[in-house]
């Protein structure tokens, strides 16, 4: 329990089960004239941690939404717990645990209120409440504050908060959108230890969102999405392999000329990401000192990194997530604008 997800071990996967939890066929979602989402097929084994690799922006979180019964698919179909998240809509409900973004609780009630006000609105029977909630509650290390406030609680504490009552009616699908996202790292790591925990203790499907590297290495597969489409879906290690080659950054006095100088004498196609020259070469610690030898451009520092997940990202799209979120801005703003003006109602 106290290794970091970045520690997180390729293999001990876990085994999928026979029927999906989830099975998402041609799903789309427009507002107005954006195409949030592009038709995505998918299925999420029962038991198994599953996640949304992706930046801000790439149709992770509407996704979600359609398959929690929020949205309204544009068309496709979805089923979650065999069920069809538009003609069953109660039935998903039911069936699902829901921790949001932002948080949701009341902080003005404790944290026993809050549990026991979802567990009433889920039909939760009374005589069993107080044992699940303590469960639930120990379960993220809150039972000792569960007669305090939720306002006097801290941003992981709420989070671990929310996790427990996305939990207390007994989910069979638990859905986690960005659990970590505005955290401190230590705190992170907190959270993940108890999803972890939360894997070994219930018999629950995980299915996740995320654009941190780490994180997404402890699902058992992963589904990169970009634009609202996925580009591809698989084992973490699996798609490492797909990608093969090293990734070397170099800082330079001239990025463009250094672009220009690899084509030429390498024949290697490298592009400026996150403020560096970055391509992919097999064995990149023995090609550098040619580097150095043969480039004609001064290099100030150069990097080598194994194959990571924004790797594989790259190699599918031709840009790093970072990159696109920082570029993305103007395509979720006017998505904004088209939810609220109601362009998106359907």
């Amino acid at each position: 329990m106290s290794r970091s997800a970045a520690e997180a071990p390729e293999q001990h996967r876990a085994a999928p089960a026979s029927n999906p939890a989830i099975v998402v066929r041609g799903l789309e979602k427009s507002f107005g004239e954006v195409r949030a989402v592009r038709g995505v097929d998918f299925e999420v084994e029962t038991g198994e941690v599953f996640g949304f690799l992706g930046p801000n922006g790439a149709g992770k979180t509407t996704t979600i939404n359609m398959c929690c019964t929020l949205t309204t698919p544009s068309g496709g179909t979805a089923t979650v717990a065999g069920h069809d998240v538009v003609r069953e809509r109660d039935d998903v409900r039911r069936n699902i645990g829901l921790v949001f973004q932002e948080t949701t609780l009341d902080g003005y009630l404790t944290a026993e209120q809050n549990l026991r006000l979802h567990a009433e609105l889920y039909g939760v029977q009374s005589s069993l409440v107080q044992a699940r909630m303590r469960q639930v509650m120990e379960m993220v290390g809150l039972w000792e504050r569960k007669d305090s406030p939720v306002r006097t609680f801290s941003g992981g504490m709420k989070r671990r908060l929310e996790i427990a009552r996305g939990l207390m009616h007994s989910p069979r699908v638990l859905f986690l959108d960005e659990p970590t996202i505005g955290l401190d790292p230590q705190t992170r790591r907190s959270i993940w230890d108890y999803i972890r925990t939360l894997k070994e203790s219930e018999e629950i499907t995980i299915f996740m969102t995320t654009h941190y590297m780490d994180e997404a290495e402890w699902c058992d597969r992963i589904a990169i999405m970009d634009q609202g489409v996925i580009v591809a879906l698989d084992s973490p290690a699996a798609l490492k392999a797909q990608v093969g080659a090293d990734r070397i950054r170099i800082e330079t006095d001239d990025d463009e000329a250094a672009i220009a100088a690899l084509l030429e004498r390498f024949e290697i196609e490298a592009v400026i990401s996150e403020g560096a020259v970055t391509f992919r070469i097999p064995s990149g610690e023995a090609f550098v000192p040619r580097l150095f030898e043969q480039l004609g451009v001064p290099i100030r520092s150069v990097s080598v990194s194994r194959p990571t997940l924004d790797d594989v990202f790259m190699s599918h799209t031709g840009s790093s997530i970072r990159d696109v979120e920082e570029s993305g801005s103007s395509d979720r703003n006017k998505i904004m604008m088209q939810v609220m003006s109601g362009g998106g109602r359907r």
